[in-house]
Parts: C-alpha cells; sequence; structure tokens
C-alpha cells in the first residue's frame, strides 16, 4: 500500500482549533488570519484583508479582538499553549523512563510543528514582531517549552539514562534541550507543499536523532 505524504497543513480537531475556546466566528477569523500571516506575513497584512477572507464587514473583527496585533498575540500565544498541554500530557503518559519521555516529547511537539504547519510557521517567525510584553510573554512559553526537554534529559542523566555532551547537571540538560527542541519546532520551515515522510516517520527519525544527542545508552522500547 502507497504511503501518504503529508500535506501542507492537516485539519486540526475542533479542541485544536485557534483561539482556544473561541466562537466559531472567531476561528473563521483565526483560519483566514493564519493562511495570510503564512504567506504574506503579519506586517503586510490589513485588518481588511482578514475579514475579506472570511466574509466579514471591515469592522467586525473589532467585535472580536481589539487590534490586528492582538489578534496575532492571541494566536501565538495559543500555538504555544496547545503545544506546551499536548506536551506534558504525552510525557506523563509516558512514565518513568527518560527514554520512553524523551520519545514522547519529541512525538509531541513534531506533530505541532508538521501538522498544523502554517500556524507554527506563524507563531516562530511572527512573535519577534509583537510589542514588548507580549513578545515576553512568548517568550516565556518557548522556554517553559525547552525546560520540559531538560528536566527529563537531566532526570535521564542524573540515573545514567542519558549521557549528555557537556556533562550531567543543568547546564549540559539545558543545552542539549534546546537542540532537539529548536530541531523539532524548525520542522515547519524546511518544507514547502509536501513534506518526503509521513507524521510518524518524521516522528520516528526525530526521536532516534534525539536518543543520540542524549546519549541514550539503550534504545527506545516500543509498547
Amino acid at each position: 500500500m502507497a504511503r501518504s505524504p503529508m500535506t501542507a497543513d492537516t485539519p486540526q480537531p475542533q479542541s485544536q482549533r485557534l483561539p482556544i475556546g473561541g466562537t466559531s466566528v472567531q476561528n473563521r477569523i483565526a483560519d483566514a488570519a493564519i493562511e495570510l500571516f503564512y504567506s504574506r506575513g503579519a506586517y503586510a497584512t490589513t485588518v481588511r484583508d482578514i475579514t475579506a477572507a472570511c466574509g466579514l464587514t471591515p469592522g467586525a473583527l473589532y467585535n472580536h479582538f481589539s487590534s490586528k496585533e492582538q489578534l496575532l498575540f492571541v494566536l501565538i500565544r495559543d500555538v504555544h499553549l496547545l503545544a506546551d498541554l499536548d506536551l506534558v500530557a504525552a510525557v506523563t503518559a509516558a512514565g518513568p523512563d527518560p527514554v520512553a519521555r524523551l520519545a514522547a516529547a519529541v512525538r509531541s511537539l513534531i506533530s505541532h510543528a508538521a501538522a498544523p504547519r502554517k500556524q507554527a510557521r506563524v507563531a516562530n517567525r511572527e512573535y519577534v514582531t509583537l510589542t514588548d510584553a507580549r513578545r515576553r510573554e512568548i517568550t516565556a512559553l518557548r522556554r517553559q517549552l525547552r525546560s520540559r526537554f531538560s528536566e527529563v534529559l537531566l532526570a535521564g542523566s542524573q540515573d545514567g539514562t542519558f549521557v549528555l555532551p557537556g556533562g550531567h547537571g543543568p547546564t549540559a540538560a539545558a543545552l542539549t534541550a534546546n537542540v532537539i527542541s529548536t530541531i523539532c519546532a524548525n520542522i515547519s520551515e524546511w518544507t514547502q507543499e509536501n513534506y518526503p515522510m509521513t507524521l510518524s516517520e518524521l516522528q520516528q527519525t526525530y526521536v532516534q536523532m534525539a536518543l543520540r544527542l542524549a546519549g541514550a545508552t539503550r534504545p527506545l522500547q516500543e509498547r
């Protein structure tokens, strides 16, 4: 049977729609905004562009968001929040084994970087355009995501499961976490219209890379 390569974006279930807990109209605005921010960039996209793309009048956006930047901030924030919630759930479900926990964390982040690729690319590229307070909030969320990896790596280093480059302490764990989380998140940048692999294949490949970077002393035992 021929495998199905990943397309540009995989439809998200309602629980993953942006913004979190949004109304159907807010979902429509968000979908249109993501498409335009992805193709044109946030700076070049106007409120009129967004409302026209989802069939609303120019002033309708302000019934739901105070400005284009507030809309952009909410979308970027919620992309990160959804990724963090899923990562925590995946790591918790993996149990106590550091190898299984790292594999679960990688799979989770890959699913958010690869499947809703346009959302991921907008979040990664456009957060730097936000005003100071909003940018700091997103930066804190990004650090929190990396810290999830760091915690798994540090625990595995301390019990001998991982042999991290640079030692066995928090600094080595943080540096390795930064590398692993960055290569996972950057999947949204290196593909155009189609992936050469399915999501499952991407996850498997990146899990193996992450385990090598972490210096895993034993392979992942698949359940």
